[in-house]
Protein backbone atom coordinates (compact mmCIF):
# COMPACT_ATOMS: atom_id res chain seq x y z
CA UNK A 1 0.00 0.00 0.00
CA UNK A 2 1.39 3.40 -0.97
CA UNK A 3 2.07 6.19 1.56
CA UNK A 4 -0.77 8.28 0.10
CA UNK A 5 -3.26 5.42 0.49
CA UNK A 6 -2.28 4.97 4.14
CA UNK A 7 -2.74 8.71 4.80
CA UNK A 8 -6.21 8.74 3.23
CA UNK A 9 -7.23 5.61 5.15
CA UNK A 10 -6.15 7.10 8.49
CA UNK A 11 -7.95 10.36 7.72
CA UNK A 12 -11.15 8.48 6.94
CA UNK A 13 -10.96 6.48 10.19
CA UNK A 14 -10.37 9.67 12.20
CA UNK A 15 -13.39 11.38 10.64
CA UNK A 16 -15.57 8.36 11.41
CA UNK A 17 -14.43 8.33 15.06
CA UNK A 18 -15.19 12.05 15.47
CA UNK A 19 -18.65 11.58 14.00
CA UNK A 20 -19.42 8.74 16.39
CA UNK A 21 -18.21 10.76 19.41
CA UNK A 22 -20.86 13.47 18.86
CA UNK A 23 -24.11 11.77 17.76
CA UNK A 24 -27.04 13.82 16.55
CA UNK A 25 -30.21 13.81 18.64
CA UNK A 26 -32.34 10.85 17.50
CA UNK A 27 -36.07 11.36 16.89
CA UNK A 28 -38.39 10.15 19.63
CA UNK A 29 -39.96 6.83 18.58
CA UNK A 30 -42.09 5.78 21.53
CA UNK A 31 -39.24 5.09 23.93
CA UNK A 32 -37.28 2.33 22.19
CA UNK A 33 -34.28 4.62 21.65
CA UNK A 34 -34.13 6.23 25.09
CA UNK A 35 -30.52 6.54 26.33
CA UNK A 36 -29.65 3.86 28.84
CA UNK A 37 -27.86 6.31 31.15
CA UNK A 38 -30.96 8.11 32.42
CA UNK A 39 -30.53 8.31 36.22
CA UNK A 40 -34.18 7.45 36.98
CA UNK A 41 -36.27 4.62 35.62
CA UNK A 42 -39.95 5.12 34.87
CA UNK A 43 -40.86 3.08 37.93
CA UNK A 44 -38.64 5.19 40.20
CA UNK A 45 -39.94 8.49 38.88
CA UNK A 46 -43.64 7.67 39.02
CA UNK A 47 -45.20 8.62 42.30
CA UNK A 48 -48.59 7.46 41.02
CA UNK A 49 -50.54 6.78 37.87
CA UNK A 50 -50.31 10.36 36.59
CA UNK A 51 -46.53 10.44 36.99
CA UNK A 52 -46.15 7.16 35.09
CA UNK A 53 -48.25 8.31 32.12
CA UNK A 54 -46.03 9.06 29.12
CA UNK A 55 -42.96 8.91 31.34
CA UNK A 56 -40.71 7.78 28.47
CA UNK A 57 -41.53 10.99 26.64
CA UNK A 58 -40.59 13.03 29.71
CA UNK A 59 -37.24 11.27 30.14
CA UNK A 60 -36.52 11.89 26.48
CA UNK A 61 -37.60 15.57 26.82
CA UNK A 62 -35.29 16.09 29.79
CA UNK A 63 -32.33 14.37 28.16
CA UNK A 64 -32.46 16.15 24.81
CA UNK A 65 -34.16 19.46 25.56
CA UNK A 66 -32.74 20.32 29.00
CA UNK A 67 -29.63 18.31 29.92
CA UNK A 68 -28.16 18.68 26.44
CA UNK A 69 -28.41 22.46 26.83
CA UNK A 70 -27.63 24.23 30.10
CA UNK A 71 -30.23 23.03 32.61
CA UNK A 72 -28.05 20.98 34.97
CA UNK A 73 -29.70 21.29 38.41
CA UNK A 74 -30.40 17.67 39.40
CA UNK A 75 -33.51 18.50 41.43
CA UNK A 76 -35.00 20.58 38.61
CA UNK A 77 -34.35 17.79 36.11
CA UNK A 78 -36.02 15.25 38.42
CA UNK A 79 -39.07 17.51 38.81
CA UNK A 80 -39.33 17.89 35.03
CA UNK A 81 -39.18 14.10 34.66
CA UNK A 82 -41.98 13.70 37.19
CA UNK A 83 -44.59 16.36 36.36
CA UNK A 84 -47.03 15.11 33.67
CA UNK A 85 -46.90 18.06 31.28
CA UNK A 86 -49.65 16.57 29.10
CA UNK A 87 -52.12 17.06 31.98
CA UNK A 88 -51.71 20.84 31.50
CA UNK A 89 -52.08 20.84 27.70
CA UNK A 90 -55.46 21.17 25.94
CA UNK A 91 -56.82 18.12 24.05
CA UNK A 92 -56.06 19.56 20.59
CA UNK A 93 -52.33 19.68 21.39
CA UNK A 94 -51.85 16.45 23.35
CA UNK A 95 -49.66 14.88 20.68
CA UNK A 96 -47.18 17.78 21.03
CA UNK A 97 -47.19 18.03 24.84
CA UNK A 98 -43.49 17.08 25.13
CA UNK A 99 -42.22 18.80 22.00
CA UNK A 100 -39.55 21.49 22.11
CA UNK A 101 -41.78 24.54 21.72
CA UNK A 102 -44.59 26.46 23.46
CA UNK A 103 -48.24 25.53 22.86
CA UNK A 104 -51.45 27.57 22.89
CA UNK A 105 -53.75 27.08 25.88
CA UNK A 106 -56.50 29.50 24.86
CA UNK A 107 -57.24 33.16 25.60
CA UNK A 108 -54.12 34.23 23.64
CA UNK A 109 -51.87 32.53 26.22
CA UNK A 110 -49.35 29.70 25.96
CA UNK A 111 -47.68 26.98 27.98
CA UNK A 112 -43.96 27.70 27.78
CA UNK A 113 -41.41 25.53 26.01
CA UNK A 114 -40.14 22.83 28.45
CA UNK A 115 -36.59 24.20 28.26
CA UNK A 116 -37.73 27.67 29.34
CA UNK A 117 -39.67 26.24 32.29
CA UNK A 118 -36.59 24.31 33.41
CA UNK A 119 -34.24 27.25 32.82
CA UNK A 120 -36.37 29.74 34.78
CA UNK A 121 -36.84 27.26 37.61
CA UNK A 122 -33.10 26.67 37.81
CA UNK A 123 -32.50 30.44 37.82
CA UNK A 124 -34.13 30.84 41.25
CA UNK A 125 -31.99 28.02 42.78
CA UNK A 126 -35.04 26.32 44.33
CA UNK A 127 -34.81 24.81 47.81
CA UNK A 128 -37.25 22.82 49.92
CA UNK A 129 -37.87 25.60 52.47
CA UNK A 130 -38.64 28.36 49.96
CA UNK A 131 -41.87 30.28 49.45
CA UNK A 132 -42.31 31.33 45.81
CA UNK A 133 -44.70 33.72 44.07
CA UNK A 134 -45.56 33.09 40.42
CA UNK A 135 -47.10 35.80 38.26
CA UNK A 136 -49.04 34.24 35.39
CA UNK A 137 -50.37 30.80 36.31
CA UNK A 138 -51.37 30.02 32.73
CA UNK A 139 -51.76 26.26 32.39
CA UNK A 140 -50.42 25.58 35.90
CA UNK A 141 -47.42 23.60 34.61
CA UNK A 142 -44.73 25.96 35.92
CA UNK A 143 -46.47 26.02 39.31
CA UNK A 144 -46.47 22.22 39.41
CA UNK A 145 -42.74 22.07 38.67
CA UNK A 146 -42.08 24.62 41.41
CA UNK A 147 -44.32 22.69 43.83
CA UNK A 148 -42.06 19.64 43.46
CA UNK A 149 -39.11 21.72 44.66
CA UNK A 150 -40.24 24.33 47.21
CA UNK A 151 -42.42 24.52 50.33
CA UNK A 152 -45.22 26.81 49.10
CA UNK A 153 -46.20 28.28 45.72
CA UNK A 154 -48.55 31.26 45.45
CA UNK A 155 -49.63 31.88 41.86
CA UNK A 156 -51.79 34.59 40.27
CA UNK A 157 -53.63 34.41 36.93
CA UNK A 158 -55.45 37.39 35.44
CA UNK A 159 -57.58 35.33 33.01
CA UNK A 160 -60.23 33.74 35.23
CA UNK A 161 -61.07 30.67 33.09
CA UNK A 162 -57.36 29.81 32.87
CA UNK A 163 -56.90 30.30 36.59
CA UNK A 164 -59.81 28.03 37.44
CA UNK A 165 -58.70 25.39 34.94
CA UNK A 166 -55.15 25.42 36.29
CA UNK A 167 -56.43 25.23 39.85
CA UNK A 168 -58.49 22.15 38.97
CA UNK A 169 -55.56 20.46 37.18
CA UNK A 170 -53.23 21.07 40.12
CA UNK A 171 -55.80 19.80 42.61
CA UNK A 172 -56.42 16.68 40.54
CA UNK A 173 -52.70 15.88 40.70
CA UNK A 174 -52.61 16.38 44.47
CA UNK A 175 -50.59 19.60 44.67
CA UNK A 176 -51.70 20.90 48.07
CA UNK A 177 -48.83 23.38 48.37
CA UNK A 178 -50.00 25.47 45.40
CA UNK A 179 -52.39 28.35 46.08
CA UNK A 180 -54.12 29.90 43.05
CA UNK A 181 -55.60 33.38 42.96
CA UNK A 182 -57.43 35.07 40.09
CA UNK A 183 -56.36 38.71 39.80
CA UNK A 184 -53.83 41.19 38.46
CA UNK A 185 -50.29 40.01 39.16
CA UNK A 186 -48.98 43.59 39.01
CA UNK A 187 -49.83 44.03 42.69
CA UNK A 188 -48.42 40.67 43.79
CA UNK A 189 -49.90 38.86 46.79
CA UNK A 190 -48.94 40.99 49.78
CA UNK A 191 -50.70 38.85 52.40
CA UNK A 192 -48.09 36.10 52.05
CA UNK A 193 -44.99 38.25 51.47
CA UNK A 194 -42.07 38.31 51.69
CA UNK A 195 -41.11 35.69 49.10
CA UNK A 196 -37.80 33.91 48.67
CA UNK A 197 -38.25 34.06 44.90
CA UNK A 198 -40.68 35.40 42.31
CA UNK A 199 -41.17 33.92 38.83
CA UNK A 200 -42.88 36.14 36.24
CA UNK A 201 -44.15 34.30 33.16
CA UNK A 202 -45.46 37.25 31.12
CA UNK A 203 -43.44 40.22 29.93
CA UNK A 204 -43.76 43.73 31.41
CA UNK A 205 -41.50 46.52 30.18
CA UNK A 206 -40.25 47.01 33.74
CA UNK A 207 -40.65 45.06 36.97
CA UNK A 208 -43.72 46.27 38.92
CA UNK A 209 -42.58 47.91 42.15
CA UNK A 210 -44.99 45.88 44.33
CA UNK A 211 -43.19 42.70 43.29
CA UNK A 212 -39.80 44.08 44.29
CA UNK A 213 -41.31 45.27 47.57
CA UNK A 214 -42.62 41.75 48.30
CA UNK A 215 -39.29 40.06 47.52
CA UNK A 216 -37.25 39.08 50.56
CA UNK A 217 -33.79 40.63 51.03
CA UNK A 218 -31.48 38.08 49.46
CA UNK A 219 -34.30 36.84 47.23
CA UNK A 220 -34.33 36.58 43.44
CA UNK A 221 -36.88 37.45 40.77
CA UNK A 222 -36.71 36.10 37.22
CA UNK A 223 -38.77 37.71 34.46
CA UNK A 224 -38.88 38.46 30.73
CA UNK A 225 -38.57 42.19 30.14
CA UNK A 226 -39.54 44.20 27.07
CA UNK A 227 -42.18 44.48 24.36
CA UNK A 228 -40.88 43.18 21.02
CA UNK A 229 -37.24 42.45 21.83
CA UNK A 230 -37.40 40.76 25.21
CA UNK A 231 -34.69 39.71 27.63
CA UNK A 232 -34.98 37.16 30.41
CA UNK A 233 -33.30 38.78 33.41
CA UNK A 234 -32.71 37.79 37.02
CA UNK A 235 -32.97 40.40 39.78
CA UNK A 236 -31.33 40.00 43.19
CA UNK A 237 -32.50 42.10 46.13
CA UNK A 238 -29.93 43.30 48.67
CA UNK A 239 -30.27 45.78 51.53
CA UNK A 240 -28.55 48.44 49.42
CA UNK A 241 -30.77 47.91 46.37
CA UNK A 242 -31.59 45.59 43.46
CA UNK A 243 -29.10 44.34 40.89
CA UNK A 244 -29.92 42.46 37.69
CA UNK A 245 -28.23 40.50 34.95
CA UNK A 246 -29.11 39.20 31.51
CA UNK A 247 -29.89 35.50 30.98
CA UNK A 248 -31.46 34.93 27.55
CA UNK A 249 -33.19 36.59 24.62
CA UNK A 250 -36.80 35.36 24.78
CA UNK A 251 -40.33 35.92 23.49
CA UNK A 252 -43.21 35.79 25.99
CA UNK A 253 -46.80 36.96 25.88
CA UNK A 254 -47.11 40.51 27.28
CA UNK A 255 -48.11 41.14 30.88
CA UNK A 256 -51.66 42.51 30.83
CA UNK A 257 -53.74 44.49 33.30
CA UNK A 258 -52.07 47.42 35.06
CA UNK A 259 -48.70 46.59 33.49
CA UNK A 260 -50.17 46.88 30.00
CA UNK A 261 -51.99 50.10 30.88
CA UNK A 262 -48.74 51.64 32.05
CA UNK A 263 -46.93 50.43 28.92
CA UNK A 264 -49.53 52.21 26.77
CA UNK A 265 -49.31 55.43 28.77
CA UNK A 266 -45.58 55.61 29.32
CA UNK A 267 -43.88 53.21 26.84
CA UNK A 268 -40.67 53.21 28.91
CA UNK A 269 -37.35 52.06 27.52
CA UNK A 270 -35.67 49.02 29.05
CA UNK A 271 -32.11 49.69 30.13
CA UNK A 272 -29.81 46.71 29.57
CA UNK A 273 -26.99 46.52 32.10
Amino acid sequence: MSTCSIVFLLAGLLALACKQAAPARPPYDGGSRLPAADPLSAAQASGGSAASERSDERFYMVRWQLESRDVKDAAVLEAMRKVPRHRFVTPDWQDQAYDDHPLPIGYDQTISQPYIVGFMTQAISPKADMKVLEIGTGSGYQAAVLAELVREVYTIEIVEPLGRRAEAALAALGYRNVHVRVGDGFDGWAEHAPYDAIVVTAAPTAIPQPLLDQLKVGGVLVAPIGQHDQQLRVYTKAREGVSDRFLLDVRFVPMTGKAQDRNTQEAPEVEAR
